[in-house]
């Protein structure tokens, strides 16, 4: 508990407890109409590999993508999915997970998730709608060590 609420604090990081899984909201965010995660994003990321590995070890990570309202809605899919695969390929690539512990999907300009509903870009104005949560399902690792008992 300390150690996530280090990272709350550090990196200004939101997490909700929900059902057996961790929803963690963290400042990793993209220029408008680009999937290319931003150098200045990826110590969150780093941070976050490192808490989830040592306190979670075996989960399954969900990379959620998500953009802003600008373009259509299957250009914004397309490109929400484009943000989800690259943070899984970071996750995979500098965080050490497994591939098959990460998964990525998009939910593109879903208005009841949108940080601040109808902004949009480009520059500045909608950044905060263009950004991906990460979800941690822990649920599966204490069922699967009652089931071994």
């Amino acid at each position: 508990e300390q150690e996530l609420q280090a990272f709350r604090s550090e990196y200004k990081v939101s997490i909700e407890k929900v059902r057996g899984m961790l929803k963690f909201n963290i400042p990793v965010h993209f220029e408008f109409a680009s999937s290319e995660l931003r150098e200045a994003d990826r110590p969150v990321l780093d941070q976050f590999a490192t808490v989830i590995k040592e306190y979670y070890p075996g989960a399954l990570i969900t990379v959620e993508g998500f953009t802003d309202p600008a373009g259509s809605a299957r250009y914004n899919l397309r490109l929400g999915q484009s943000r989800a695969d690259a943070v899984k390929a970071y996750l995979a690539t500098a965080g050490g997970f497994a591939s098959d512990s990460v998964k990525a999907v998009s939910y593109g300009e879903v208005r009841n998730r949108q940080v601040v509903p109808g902004a949009k870009g480009p520059g500045e104005e909608g950044m905060e709608n263009r950004r991906v949560a990460l979800v941690v399902d822990h649920a599966a690792i204490a069922t699967d060590q009652v089931t071994l008992r």
